[in-house]
């Protein structure tokens, strides 16, 4: 993904439109994330309804992880060449029509597929997101809306859950679980409506080129990879899936040479390789990936152990989760404010160390409680967990970017969103190993509990140890992210100055940052 600087004084002179454009793509950016924590509570009442097999049920969740991970790139890209405006639009009308697709699936095949299709449309409309507010607000102004960005995070984190928990106990109109993606037509309706009057076109101000061969290559590597780690077991991990899983690797080598050749050749490559010459982003990005994994693994056998193996409701499996999300929202709040400007990295280590902690004592209860585990118990673990994450996820972007020239930003942020979201791809699919694997494939309804119980510890030692290397490979980010840090009135003053005499240079030569 790319982000580029258009000058243009209609995007960057003082005008209320371009809050509403904030509000509305900021609302589709909701709606995302949303999307993402709420059908997690719901996957249990899917597989009762659906008779969904488990390998389905992981590719509800890793189907729409994976399509989004190989399209973020391509679809920043395209907002570039076609309009950031245009792709937006076109990716969340396209969202709220996959929407209603998983909303009236009548199996769990269209489920899968109208979830793939989801994720393609994620892929198109979340890049926009921040190119929109990049080329709308001046530089000065953006730090401002990139705390609002967290909040939303935030929000998203505390509500997906609780609101799929309620959408599925609700039962709307005999819906069952159909509601927590049916709610998306309205917002999606009016986000398209409102979009198109108040958000401004912007683009590249240099021709780009799509790169169709990267985009291949990328997707199929992913696929690779994915897809035999989520069917393995169920098809008695047959020898085509280990060679499948290392000719993914393959196939990414080939995507490296081909993107060195392409930049020298052109300068448009789908990844942008010299940055990985930075040392702390190719670090972070490492981190990204190993986070992105332990999430995609936790979040979803933690679902199924409520529901499945204890036999909770969705409502008091999604209440069960707010602590955690509340404890992720204020220190995510408090690390960004206060912690990172005085301690830097040691804040993210110190995160990697608590969240770790928080699973192990989760461990320990688990096997303490047994089946008779309450609510109230698994709060101090998860609350535990909860100020981990939220020590890590605000500050981790910000540090992995801190090294990254300037005119790579856009590019940068576009591989850190595809990492992410690739190592949860891969998370949902290792759950098949490191979940189900440890249960017998015909246990009887009175083991179900203990077996799930079982699974739930095993997963869990997997997480802690995923947090582990986190931990270390931390050491690599860079200690401090001043050039990030809020600064004083003079250094805000100075910093818009300066965001105004780059402004007026660039009238005469409007260059693309990519």
């Amino acid at each position: 993904m790319t982000f580029t600087h258009t000058p243009d004084t209609s995007t960057v002179r003082p005008d209320r439109r371009r809050w509403f454009a904030l509000a509305i793509v900021m609302t589709a950016a909701f709606m995302d994330l949303v999307d993402v924590t709420i059908v997690n509570i719901a996957v249990p009442s899917i597989r009762r309804d659906e008779g969904a097999s488990f390998s389905q049920i992981q590719w509800i969740t890793a189907g729409y992880a994976l399509a989004f991970a190989a399209g973020l790139i391509t679809g920043g890209r395209l907002g570039d060449i076609h309009g950031r405006k245009r792709l937006f639009l076109v990716g969340i009308g396209g969202f709220t029509l996959a929407s209603a697709l998983c909303g009236f699936a009548v199996n769990p095949e269209m489920l899968v597929a109208s979830r793939i299709l989801q994720g393609a449309m994620a892929a198109l409309m979340v890049p926009q997101v921040l190119s929109i507010v990049h080329a709308t607000f001046p530089a000065h102004e953006r730090g401002k809306v990139f705390g609002l960005f967290g909040a939303i995070v935030g929000l998203g984190a505390v509500s997906g859950p609780l609101l799929g928990a309620l959408l599925t106990e609700w039962n709307l109109f005999g819906l069952e679980w159909r509601p927590i993606f049916l709610i998306n037509l309205p917002v999606g309706i009016a986000a398209l409506v409102l979009g198109s009057r108040f958000i401004t076109e912007s683009k590249a101000p240099r021709a780009l080129k799509l790169d169709l061969v990267g985009v291949a290559l990328v997707t199929l590597g992913l696929l690779m990879l994915v897809y035999p780690l989520t069917r393995g077991r169920e098809l008695g991990w047959p020898l085509w899936g280990y060679v499948s899983m290392g000719g993914a690797f393959v196939v990414l080598a080939v995507l490296v040479a081909y993107e060195r050749r392409k930049s020298a050749r052109d300068g448009s490559p789908l990844v942008e390789l010299s940055l990985f010459k930075v040392k702390s982003f190719a670090a972070g990005i490492a981190v990204q990936t190993v986070f992105g994994v332990g999430l995609g693994i936790f979040f979803l056998v933690w679902t199924l152990y409520m529901q499945e193996g204890l036999g909770w409701s969705p409502l008091r499996a999604g209440l069960t989760g707010v602590p955690f999300s509340i404890a992720v929202s204020v220190a995510a709040g408090l690390s960004v404010q206060k912690l990172v400007p005085r301690f830097g990295r040691k804040v993210l280590q110190a995160g990697a160390l608590v969240m770790a902690a928080g699973v192990l004592l989760y461990l320990w209860e688990a096997g303490r409680y047994g089946l008779g585990i309450t609510s109230w118990q698994m709060a101090p673990p998860l609350v535990v967990m909860g100020v981990g994450m939220g020590l890590i996820v605000a500050p981790l972007t910000d540090a992995v970017l801190s090294q990254v020239p300037r005119e790579h930003a856009g590019a940068a942020s576009g591989l850190i969103n595809t990492v992410q979201q690739m190592g949860n791809a891969l998370g949902l699919g290792l759950v098949s190993v490191v979940f189900f694997g440890t249960m017998d494939d015909h246990v009887a309804p009175s083991g179900i509990g203990a077996a799930y119980a079982d699974a739930f510890q095993n997963a869990l030692g997997w997480v802690a140890a995923v947090l582990g290397v986190i931990f270390l490979l931390m050491f690599a980010l860079p200690g401090r992210t001043d050039r990030h840090a809020e600064g004083t009135a003079e250094q805000e003053e100075a910093g818009q100055e300066e965001a105004a005499q780059e402004e007026a240079a660039q009238e005469g030569e409007k260059p693309a940052l990519v």
